[in-house]
């Protein structure tokens, strides 16, 4: 073999299937980490096997009837959830797994608040005692670290998922975030272990969901030289017009490039992965 021969780094995504569990759960806490974001900590001992390495997985959430009171849950089936036949269909919505401590089998669940649907109405209102359906997550998606960087877009919904990923990175790699929240108030940290830029972007006020804060903000950056990933999560269409900037304008690779919706405009329950 030729000693000056190097050999290609692994960028294979590995795909991970989990054993599908619903779980009934309890409000440990609540804290209001913005204005614009709201963490829920959950605990209870159906939290024993959790696990969720992927750092963009997610959860089903159900929640609790606002008449009654009752959380209607799903059981696993052979095929998957299986409903109840009869009676209502619970509400439900899809969210990352901010943190999960086994130890003290806590899981955080970060909630933005920019919307008036029946998550946010729940997380705004959510105190302890109060109980919340987990369901999942089915399986996770799990992407290497081996580029010369990475670039995370997204808005709100987003940060989550970012704040994931930038912790799972290693001390010697480089990462790029173009985030949009309303104000700087709305800022988080981003606790890394990487050479990270944060780039935030501001609605200031505007109704989420237009593209311009996101686009405007990376035609404004300049992109680290060298192969990288790309990953992007907001509303559904602006993730649609970040994807095609990025591959027909940045240089970005399609294998290389994750983009999904995490929410619609003028939709309810979407989460969409968007291909070319």
């Amino acid at each position: 073999m030729d000693s000056n021969t190097t050999t290609a780094p692994d960028r294979t995504p590995q795909r991970v299937r989990h054993e599908l569990k619903f779980r009934l759960l309890d409000v440990l806490r609540t804290e209001r980490l913005t204005p614009g974001m709201v963490r829920v900590t959950l605990a209870g001992a159906d939290l024993e096997g959790f696990n969720s390495p992927g750092f963009d997985d997610h959860v089903k959430l159900f929640f609790p009837d606002p008449a009654t009171g009752e959380i209607v849950m799903p059981k696993a089936g052979p095929n998957g959830p299986e409903s109840p036949a009869d009676g209502p269909r619970p509400t439900m919505r899809d969210y990352t797994p901010r943190h999960y401590d086994a130890d003290a089998r806590t899981l955080d669940i970060d909630f933005a608040v920019h919307d008036a649907g029946p998550a946010t109405t729940w997380a705004l209102q959510a105190a302890p005692g109060q109980r919340l359906g987990v369901g999942g997550p089915r399986g996770s998606f799990l992407l290497p670290t081996a580029f010369d960087w990475h670039l995370l877009i997204g808005d709100d919904t987003a940060l989550p998922a970012m704040a994931r990923r930038l912790a799972q990175l290693p001390a010697g790699t480089r990462a790029l975030v173009i985030a949009e929240v309303d104000t700087p108030a709305d800022q988080l940290p981003l606790a890394s272990a990487a050479e990270v830029q944060v780039v935030w972007a501001y609605r200031h006020g505007a109704v989420p969901g237009d593209a311009a804060p996101l686009l405007q903000a990376l035609a404004a950056t300049q992109l680290p030289h060298g192969d990288f990933h790309a990953w992007v999560a907001c509303e559904s269409g602006v993730a649609k017009q970040l994807r095609a900037e990025l591959i027909g304008a940045r240089g970005a690779q399609p294998q290389w490039t994750k983009a999904a919706g995490y929410w619609r405009r003028g939709s309810i329950a979407t989460h969409d992965s968007i291909g070319d």
